[in-house]
């Protein structure tokens, strides 16, 4: 279990506020579990933005001014390099908060993708656990929960981690051992 001095606490009128605790104690929980998180998506996402940087200063310094070079900036700046942002989100990350490799101990070739959905003006969060390669042998189907965020917070907004930790775990039991039945 989480043994951290200071408590997490979250505004409770702000979705966001509890959105980004519950993920950052979902990631905590799951990296405890022994899977190593998988930071290559966020390590192109980071060089791609670089580049854009890049060309931005090209174009800043670049022998025509503005109004001439406009073409060049709309071309490479917004639509291309943004554009690749973008479907890097919303074709391989969807609604992940994290990707991991599996565990070194394990025969299983793909990680975990785990993604969350906090709707706006509501209080029913979903933890989805999947594989990271859906396409891989050895995938097995996902595994969610969706429970109200009432029942892990205090009336202060402080996550009460121990409740928390019980659920998630069971989650991720439920798919290792998903694992385990198909074999």
């Amino acid at each position: 279990m989480a043994s951290n001095k200071n408590p997490k606490k979250a505004n409770l009128l702000d979705h966001n506020s509890i959105k980004h605790i519950l993920d950052e104690s979902v990631t905590e929980i799951v990296t405890s579990k022994g899977y190593p998180e998988d930071v290559k998506m966020s390590n192109i996402r980071l060089l791609i933005g670089v580049i854009i940087i890049v060309i931005a200063l090209f174009a800043q310094f670049y022998n025509k001014k503005f109004p001439e070079n406009q073409y060049f900036l709309i071309g490479c700046i917004y639509v291309v390099f943004n554009g690749i942002l973008q479907l890097i989100t919303f074709v391989k990350e969807k609604n992940a908060i994290l990707f991991t490799y599996p565990p070194p101990d394990s025969f299983n070739s793909t990680g975990l993708a785990v993604n969350s959905k906090l709707p706006r003006f509501s209080d029913m969060y979903t933890l989805i656990i999947a594989s990271a390669d859906p396409q891989s042998i050895s995938a097995k189907p996902p595994v969610e929960f969706t429970k109200s965020v009432t029942q892990w917070f205090t009336k202060d907004g402080v996550l009460v981690e121990g409740l928390f930790w019980k659920d998630v775990e069971g989650l991720i039991n439920g798919y290792t051992k998903e694992s385990k039945k198909s074999k």
